[in-house]
């Protein structure tokens, strides 16, 4: 290990990030189990599972500094997680077509010897356009749904659906910047 800095994530688009504003980071992938409580809301849920990822990397490595996140979308009070298959992302683009979702990141910065944590959520909005059938069985085909919660990555190819945002760009891909940077100041790691 070589950096102070740690991403507790395998997600390569808030490696991107966090690589777009300066940072230099290990990476060391979490391992949480990360089932719904029965009667949470989706900005808890994600806020716990973001702290979960950060608590079990710190307690794993030698970095100073942890980053843990986690991303939902949700539409009618329900999260829509990363489909196991073609079939279960076919719905959730269905269920998103035509429609205004939300997308919450939970972000937990943990300095791993003092104990001292800040973790918070944002959330963004995104309206998709109508999607005919055929245009989501292309979208399916090319594999980028698989993976990636409420089945589309906002960077890639389903850019062509989104009509609107309103928000944080980078909270939609996976690691809101802004509000990152700030939390990691306060630990005494500078962007840019």
């Amino acid at each position: 290990m070589t950096n102070s800095l740690v991403l507790g994530s395998a997600s390569p688009r808030r490696a991107d990030l966090l690589r777009q504003i300066g940072l230099s980071f290990d990476v060391i992938t979490s391992d949480v189990d990360e089932t719904l409580l029965p009667g949470e809301d989706p900005s808890t849920y994600c806020k716990r599972i973001a702290h979960d990822k950060a608590r079990d990397v710190a307690s794993r490595c030698e970095g100073r500094v942890i980053i843990g996140a986690d991303t939902v979308v949700v539409i009618d009070g329900g999260i829509l997680g990363k489909p196991a298959d073609e079939s279960e992302a076919r719905s959730m683009l269905e269920k998103l077509s035509g429609r205004t979702h939300t997308v919450i990141t939970g972000v937990s910065v943990l300095e791993r010897v003092t104990g001292e944590c800040e973790t918070f959520s944002v959330t963004s909005h995104v309206t998709f356009r109508t999607m005919n059938p055929e245009e989501i069985d292309r979208y399916i085909a090319t594999g980028e749904p698989i993976g990636k919660a409420g089945a589309y990555a906002i960077q890639g190819k389903a850019a062509v659906f989104v009509r609107w945002i309103s928000g944080s760009y980078s909270n939609i891909m996976g690691l809101p910047i802004y509000e990152t940077a700030l939390a990691l100041s306060r630990f005494g790691i500078r962007a840019v």
